[in-house]
């Protein structure tokens, strides 16, 4: 064999690294209730590795070479964020937090990697539960009064019933002084038309107003 390719392979066995993953505890989700078909990926551009999850609830990755990985866990119930994984060619290994459709030089907070011998190991955290249903909510009597419209409707039933008691116990001068704006109100001449048999706005003529001119000429009011 080629004494490059020796030299080669002996500096990429020098340069690899041992990754382990571990799922901690105490943590969401609780590792040992994962599915046994949960496995965790490192992928690049033209490598990718897989590990399952042993039953020491770690992912174990062996010769990593060095680049930049991104990190993976696939499972079935559970949802954990990705991470950028540098492996340096001395064999020391970095990490970040990274978001998907972001450029992969943006980096998120760094995640603590500890050397245990010759491996390094990363622990991993869930960031939620995978929904597939959605719960239909149950009947409540409270979710009908927080509706706009119920709570309008029981203002204005207030108001119709509890006007009549506001009045009888109001101050016979602020009642008169009450009654007597109430006559002067616009209103109660339109109503007093209306009660009469008149239309109050028979004699209205809307193209006058939208010109923006006076009463139409040559009309008796």
């Amino acid at each position: 064999m080629d004494l490059r390719i020796l030299l080669y392979l002996a500096f990429a066995a020098l340069s690899a690294a041992q990754l382990t993953l571990t799922v901690g505890l105490p943590s969401k989700p609780n590792p040992f209730l994962l599915p046994p078909s949960t496995h965790a990926t490192l992928s690049s551009l033209h490598k990718r590795l897989e590990a399952p999850l042993t039953t020491v609830n770690t992912f174990n990755f062996h010769n990593v070479t060095a680049g930049s990985y991104l990190l993976d866990v696939h499972c079935a119930t559970e949802n954990f964020g990705p991470l950028r994984v540098d492996v340096g060619a001395d064999g020391e290994v970095k990490a970040w937090e990274t978001y998907r459709g972001n450029e992969w030089a943006n980096k998120g907070e760094e995640v603590q990697v500890k050397t245990e011998g010759g491996s390094r190991g990363i622990s991993v955290k869930g960031v939620g539960s995978k929904i597939f249903f959605i719960e239909r909510p149950a009947f409540s009597v409270f979710s009908i009064l927080k509706n706009p419209m119920i709570l309008m409707g029981l203002v204005s039933m207030g108001l119709v019933f509890g006007m009549p008691y506001l009045m009888e116990n109001m101050d016979p001068e602020l009642r008169a002084e009450f009654e007597e704006r109430q006559k002067e109100s616009p209103m109660n001449a339109i109503m007093a038309n209306a009660q009469g048999g008149q239309n109050p706005l028979g004699n209205f003529d809307m193209a006058a107003y939208l010109a923006g001119s006076g009463k139409k000429e040559g009309v008796k009011r």
